[in-house]
């Protein structure tokens, strides 16, 4: 009995801290041109700023459907923002008012008239692996 009570004490702590997959489909891409850029959020302080980021990833757009892998994720809250950055300059391309010219999408949300959703409105949970879809 203690043996079980040892080795479940040592891989409980172990299971916390499980690593997650995550693959982002993202629908709607216009074309193949530049790349498609995720940013990765763990919490409502910071989300949509650049100093927010727990972690991100790009890779080359294709037109229709863009698949993105997200490893080593912790169990937790998470929510994405989704840019195609059709340039290729690496940055989100905004007028002049700060409205984005390149396509943008959010995880479970859209883009409301007078700005972006928040946190909460794109957030899911992330417990093992899953795919999560993003329309631009």
């Amino acid at each position: 009995m203690r043996k079980y009570l040892f080795v479940l004490s040592f891989l409980l702590p172990l299971s916390l801290l499980a690593q997650n997959e995550l693959i982002v489909e993202v629908q709607g891409v216009q074309s193949s041109a530049g790349n498609i850029n995720v940013a990765v959020y763990n919490k409502a302080d910071g989300f949509l700023k650049f100093e927010g980021v727990y972690k991100s990833d790009s890779t080359k757009a294709v037109a229709g459907k863009t698949k993105i892998r997200i490893e080593n994720l912790p169990s937790g809250e998470y929510a994405l923002a989704v840019f195609h950055d059709e340039n290729g300059n690496n940055v989100l391309d905004t007028n002049w008012l700060g409205i984005p010219k390149e396509p943008v999408g959010f995880s479970n949300s859209r883009m409301k008239t007078f700005g972006p959703p928040s946190f909460y409105e794109c957030s899911f949970s992330l417990f093992s692996n899953r795919a999560v879809e993003v329309s631009l």
